[in-house]
């Protein structure tokens, strides 16, 4: 563990004197992540005004839901500036033969391929979600319980594992295929079903779609569980909710190391 601990900082120093030779880009990168975001904080102050609460009966007020949106920045954050950009790579990689030289490395072909890339310029979604995290926390009714802090930087990791999971199933894809550009824009279309409570899927349609994002892609899991431990109060329901989230966390990791082992034993070198 501490060797590869020592190979990634090495991958994340390279990457960050990469961006610092690059500042503007690196400035301009993150200020239009939080105008982009800004944007939206401001749609969702819009909607605010027509209504009190997310839903009817779910609590989701403005506050905790602020606290929901911030929990999503912080962990969509760290997932793009740690894994999807080594990720976004493996297509070219696949198709110029660039896999070859990892897969002849004495590292895990999995570790290099998640790892290799770090976007600093990604964290700044997270550190706007942590300020509106504490600006949304200082003004709810009630403050969190010491179980609630706990739990919630835990379910914060959970819930980056399962989109990691999710990132290297697609990654297999790009192994198996060659391209796969429209599976990535898969990722970002289907995490954006985890922006919103999942109180919101009801009904005949959303029914459904919310028991297949929560117990066959447990997207809805990812930041659901996180949010609500925070901003709403621990009650039994909860804890079956965090009990599923780090299950579905344990399963997803698993499940997709073996379908990226698949893959790679699939792997043909481009040069044969």
């Amino acid at each position: 563990m501490g060797r590869y601990t020592k190979i990634f900082a090495t991958f994340a120093r390279a990457c960050l004197v990469r961006d610092m030779t690059f500042r503007t880009n690196f400035l301009l990168e993150c200020i239009t992540s939080i105008g982009w975001m800004s944007m939206n904080l401001a749609f969702y102050l819009l909607v605010f005004t027509f209504t009190a609460e997310i839903g009817r009966g779910t609590g989701w007020t403005r506050e905790p839901f602020f606290a929901f949106v911030a929990t999503g920045l912080i962990i969509n954050s760290i997932v793009q500036a740690l894994f999807m950009p080594s990720a976004e790579e493996l297509t070219e990689m696949v198709r110029t033969g660039g896999l070859d030289g990892v897969l002849v490395q004495p590292l895990d072909a999995q570790f290099v391929l998640s790892l290799h890339r770090v976007d600093f310029s990604a964290f700044a979604n997270g550190l706007v979600g942590v300020g509106l995290l504490v600006w949304s926390l200082a003004r709810m009714d009630h403050a969190p319980g010491v179980i609630a802090w706990i739990l919630y930087p835990l379910l914060i990791l959970c819930g980056v594992a399962i989109l990691y999971s999710l990132v290297i199933m697609l990654a297999a894809a790009t192994i198996l295929l060659g391209r796969n550009q429209s599976l990535y824009d898969f990722w970002f279309y289907l995490t954006n079903f985890s922006r919103y409570p999942a109180e919101i899927y009801s009904g005949p349609w959303g029914g459904p779609l919310r028991n297949l994002c929560t117990f066959v892609i447990p997207i809805l899991l990812v930041v659901n569980v996180p949010a609500r431990i925070i901003a709403q109060p621990l009650t039994g329901q909860g804890w079956g909710m965090v009990a599923a989230a780090f299950s579905a966390a344990g399963a997803s990791l698993l499940v997709s190391r073996i379908v990226f082992q698949a893959a790679l034993s699939r792997y043909r070198s481009a040069s044969s």
